[in-house]
């Protein structure tokens, strides 16, 4: 029997650095047709190259345009930080947050070990002005890496990355910035909508320890860990990720 309209719901995705929103195009085929699908990109990103993205002010600007009612917001890594400035400034656009692979501060401090070391952003922040092309191909192989992914699931993302085209060299800075100084780990504790967190089990960016840490500063929220994936799960498993989405939304439903 089909589901009455005002069943709906609407998922906005949201990509991570140098990426766009084709990334996310082998899970839709897996979603259910209650569920209406956005796939954004950035602003410097893919289709919106050309677009300001000079911090992360600017990706919840043009976020917040897309939207004006609440929705389910599925953000990975970069993509998962602009969603909790995002909550904070938006609340009445958002239904729920799904985050895949991030990390409310994704650096290294006193206390807060569950992140990666400062110089991992500042070597690819060298490498990036070296060698464009490398250095995403190095990052691609890195999302993966662990995960039992072969070389050619890389190489389907690179060019579904180049169908919607590359982010714009300065907005790969500009992320790399805000994923280097960026710290909302104070905003966790005043979310009150409804949060699922995503982890694999085998990232070597957004470590899976980072799941009781969330849990400390935000009791409310659903932690899942994949244990094989790396920093991409939806990628390496796609039905998986796709299966808990559907949870998520139908709870929201």
């Amino acid at each position: 029997m089909p589901h009455k309209n005002n069943k709906r719901i609407t998922c906005v995705f949201v990509h991570g650095w140098a990426m766009n929103g084709a990334v996310w195009e082998k899970c839709f085929d897996l979603l259910p047709d209650w569920m209406d699908v956005i796939q954004v990109d950035l602003p410097g990103h893919g289709s919106m190259a050309d677009v300001k993205s000079e911090n992360i002010n600017d990706y919840v600007q043009a976020l917040a345009a897309l939207i004006n009612r609440p929705v389910i917001w599925v953000g990975w890594s970069l993509g998962g930080l602009a969603l909790l400035q995002l909550v904070k400034d938006y609340p009445e656009r958002v239904a729920g947050l799904f985050m895949v692979s991030t990390n409310p501060c994704f650096v290294q401090k006193e206390n807060w070990s569950c992140a990666v070391e400062k110089n991992v952003f500042e070597l690819f922040a060298e490498s990036l002005e070296k060698d464009t092309d490398a250095t995403i191909k190095r990052f691609l192989a890195l999302q993966v890496k662990g995960s039992g992914v072969t070389m050619s699931t890389i190489r389907e993302l690179q060019q579904s990355l180049q169908q919607r085209g590359r982010a714009s060299k300065g907005a790969l800075r500009s992320g790399l910035d805000i994923l280097a100084t960026t710290d909302l780990r104070n905003e966790l504790p005043y979310l009150n909508c409804p949060v699922t967190w995503l982890l694999g089990g085998r990232d070597t960016l957004v470590p899976v320890a980072l799941s009781g840490a969330l849990k400390t500063l935000q009791p409310n929220i659903t932690n899942l860990v994949e244990k094989e994936a790396a920093h991409a799960p939806f990628i390496s498993h796609p039905g998986n990720f796709a299966s808990a989405l559907i949870k998520f939304a139908e709870g929201i439903r």
